[in-house]
């Protein structure tokens, strides 16, 4: 099976300590993934092993079939990644980053001015161009973060909290592209939340990590047929031992 991104065996140990024991795991083209663990189960680990962020300690991360330890500038050609504590450049405006961007990524130059003109409409980013990237408000600030991540027009989009410190109109938007860029554009979507309703809605499966280890593979359906509880939290508590510090 081709996969669009995949994780083989990941292990990362920090001295004695293992953040994360042998996950493994692939997602294909289209797909929705969620990624929930309790804090400090090694989702954020996870993500930036995959992302090339943090290297192994042993295991394997692929992106397009491409070893992302082996050759990481043709893997990650193809991912996109946006993380919570990533800030923007702050003496830019909106469109300044975004060009900044596609030019690290070597993205032709009559492409890139079509690529950039084209998110700067699709995520309203016009209204605000003129403003340094350090004068926009936190949602403002977020949409430019997932424009930057998609002005290479990556195959896989990575995002670690995507919604985190966003009121309720920020929250939606942001989920909305996410269902559009997965299912209209045919994209791969993998993104950890601390909300199981974005999660309900959204992902066709999701991954749970309890302890650095992937503790559950599937679709919430099958969890909640396994467990046999009504409810995603239910369940989610069920397989981490009633944890009460969430970080999903």
């Amino acid at each position: 099976m081709s996969y669009t991104i995949e994780a083989r065996g990941l292990q990362k140990k920090f001295g004695d300590f293992t953040a994360v024991h042998d996950v493994s795991f692939g997602l294909e083209s289209g797909e929705i993934f969620g990624l929930l663990g309790p804090n400090g189960a090694g989702k954020t680990t996870t993500l930036r092993m995959l992302s090339g962020l943090l290297k192994p300690t042993s295991g394997e991360a692929f992106v397009s079939e491409t070893s992302v330890q082996q050759e990481p500038t043709k893997a990650l050609a193809h991912l996109g990644f946006l993380t919570g504590d990533m800030d923007l450049y702050r003496r830019l405006k909106p469109e300044e980053l975004l060009t900044f961007f596609g030019e690290l990524y070597q993205t032709p130059k009559a492409e890139l001015k079509a690529r950039v003109s084209y998110l700067m409409k699709a995520f309203d980013i016009n209204d605000f161009a003129d403003r340094h990237c350090e004068k926009l408000s936190t949602g403002q600030k977020q949409r430019v973060g997932i424009a930057r991540t998609l002005v290479h027009d990556p195959q896989v989009v990575v995002l670690d909290e995507p919604t985190t410190g966003l009121d309720i109109m920020a929250s939606e938007f942001v989920l909305q592209f996410i269902q559009k860029v997965a299912k209209q554009d045919g994209k791969t979507v993998l993104f950890s939340t601390h909300n199981l309703t974005e999660v309900e809605r959204l992902c066709d499966r999701i991954g749970i990590v309890d302890r650095g280890r992937l503790v559950y593979l599937g679709t919430v359906a099958d969890l909640l047929a396994q467990t046999g509880h009504q409810s995603l939290a239910e369940s989610f508590f069920h397989l981490v031992g009633g944890s009460t510090k969430v970080e999903i």
